[in-house]
């Protein structure tokens, strides 16, 4: 059995990560989620570790299920990475929290498409979009990196624009937050 947990947390960060395992001899991957919490009082709680074989929307639901089954009744901001379908998994067992898209993913996924030598710049100008204080500040400043990397890059700006809507949502909050 499974402790009981709080009814409702402010921010769930949701991940996963991909071991290596061995099991009857052979070396496996095993799929390794994790749901982190900050509390209504600000203390870090971990809500759970499940492994399967591979990361998928699919699972992430049934950890959604999970929770509501332990008690969670609402969750203000799931905090997750690009995985596609993640937001629906989360959407059908809380359909009012809000999904924010971990900058650090994204910018992960940016920089693959980016030569080594460019790196360093471009995360410069991808910082200034994300660093900024207003959504119109990052709107701004997403049209300026545009506007100095899409004749080389394209398919970054693509990957951010694709994503936005799960993006932005931290820009509804003061700093603090």
């Amino acid at each position: 059995m499974s402790r009981p947990l709080d009814s409702v947390y402010p921010i769930v960060y949701f991940d996963c990560i991909v071991i290596k395992s061995r099991q009857d001899s052979k070396v496996i991957n095993k799929a390794v989620y994790l749901a982190l919490a900050d509390t209504m009082e600000d203390q870090k709680e971990p809500l759970g570790l499940w492994i399967s074989q591979n990361e998928g929307a699919k699972f992430w639901l049934r950890v959604m299920t999970e929770l509501k089954n332990r008690g969670v009744q609402d969750i203000l901001i799931a905090a997750i990475d690009g995985l596609v379908r993640f937001p629906d998994a989360i959407g059908t067992v809380y359909p009012e929290t809000e999904v924010q898209l971990c900058i650090v993913h994204m910018l992960c996924n940016s920089t693959k498409y980016v030569l080594w030598k460019d790196r360093k710049m471009h995360c410069a100008d991808l910082k200034i979009m994300y660093g900024s204080k207003t959504l119109e500040e990052t709107e701004l400043s997403l049209r300026a990196f545009e506007d100095k990397w899409n004749g080389k890059y394209p398919i970054v700006s693509q990957l951010w624009h694709r994503h936005w809507d799960n993006i932005i949502p931290f820009f509804s909050y003061p700093a603090e937050i």
